[in-house]
C-alpha cells in the first residue's frame, strides 16, 4: 500500500506543526511516521 502523504509533504507538515505549536499528540504522530519511514528529520523542540 502506498502512503497517502509523500515523504516530502510529511516532513513539511511536521515542521509546520511544530512551528505552529499544534497539539502535541498530532506532532508526535507525524514524528512517529517519519521514524517509521526512516526519514532524516531535523529535530525541532516542542514548546512546553
Amino acid at each position: 500500500m502506498l502512503p497517502l502523504l509523500s515523504d516530502e509533504l510529511l516532513l513539511e507538515a511536521y515542521q509546520h506543526a511544530v512551528r505552529l505549536k499544534l497539539e502535541r499528540e498530532f506532532v508526535h504522530l507525524l514524528h512517529a511516521e517519519i521514524r517509521r519511514r526512516q526519514l532524516p528529520v531535523k529535530e525541532e523542540r516542542l514548546a512546553k
